[in-house]
């Protein structure tokens, strides 16, 4: 061996080239990209899908509120001119105010009926163990599970049979149908939640019934019984077909004086109704933000186990 190899350093011949080692990595990477690639492209579709459908919902909805205030809106991107003319006729051609007036008391009485029957019902099916338990659950929810013109047009007819059909009172009933089983779905599982032993609890401090539900009993549901509350609001305010086998002239509410601005026999101008459809949004946009500041349906969970705790 000649001493130019004996005086070379053995980390010259020891360490590879680094390139080798990238060579080697590369496959493994490759591997990878390829694997997740079905996975991008998926991600990619659904996040196009969502972006197109939600476009075309503010594209709609924006054609409708331009409308309701252009005075004459054809053939061009922009109307012609603007105006809060049609918002005016729409309330004095439609008598919005008593109509409005029909829908509050339609949807209050609902929401507080189905609140006031559904969450006995709810905690007596929740606590109570007893056989055909299952059965009497699925004839609570069948409301719920069969479309409303099923059970809406034998229903209409009983009531103009007995005289109830064209009154607030047969109005409010048909539309409790529904609300009262969405009641006891809501609520149900929410009360299978709170600890039984807080009874025990508190019947070994000395609490009657009364002072049980108040202190103890009701902190705790007051969240669930918001949540169903909203929800029911929101539903009673676009339940269409039972009110509209059961309302009569004076007794319509707006989704359905909507309805019949729309289908109604007669010329009526297309800003009119579109105006009207706006105050039908508007108010319904209004009455789900204000019960959204005292309840948020997605927390139902967490605020019951921070009070267990």
């Amino acid at each position: 061996m000649t001493s130019e190899h004996r005086g070379a350093p053995a980390s010259w011949s020891a360490s590879p080239p680094s390139h080798q080692g990238d060579d080697a990595r590369e496959p493994g990477k490759r591997a990878k990209q390829r694997a997740s690639m079905p996975g991008r492209v998926w991600r990619v579709f659904v996040w196009g899908a969502m972006v197109f459908f939600l476009a075309n919902v503010v594209l709609l909805i924006a054609t409708v509120a331009v409308n309701s205030i252009a005075t004459r809106w054809f053939g061009t991107l922009l109307p012609q001119g603007f105006t809060l003319h049609w918002y005016a006729q729409a309330w004095s051609d439609f008598q919005l105010a008593s109509v409005l007036w029909v829908t509050v008391e339609v949807v209050g009485a609902v929401v507080l009926l189905s609140v006031l029957l559904g969450v006995p019902a709810a905690y007596a099916l929740a606590r109570v163990q007893f056989p055909g338990k299952r059965l009497a659950m699925l004839i609570f929810l069948l409301p719920l599970m069969v479309p409303p013109v099923t059970y809406g047009i034998p229903m209409a007819t009983v009531m103009y049979k007995v005289g109830l059909a064209g009154t607030l009172s047969g109005v409010i009933l048909a539309n409790l149908v529904p609300a009262l089983p969405f009641v006891i779905l809501v609520m149900t599982p929410f009360i299978e939640q709170i600890d039984p032993n807080l009874e025990a609890a508190a019947r070994i401090f000395g609490a009657n019934t009364f002072r049980y539900f108040r202190y103890v009993l009701l902190p705790l549901l007051v969240p669930g019984m918001l949540a169903a509350a909203l929800l029911v609001l929101v539903r009673t305010i676009g339940m269409f077909e039972l009110t509209f086998f059961t309302a009569g002239p004076a007794t319509q509410t707006l989704v359905v004086a909507l309805y019949y601005a729309v289908f109604s026999t007669g010329v009526r101008a297309p800003q009119s109704i579109d105006a009207m459809a706006m105050i039908y949004m508007a108010i319904t946009l209004i009455w789900v933000l204000i019960a959204l500041q005292f309840v948020s349906p997605t927390q139902i969970v967490s605020r019951v186990k921070e009070q267990k705790h």
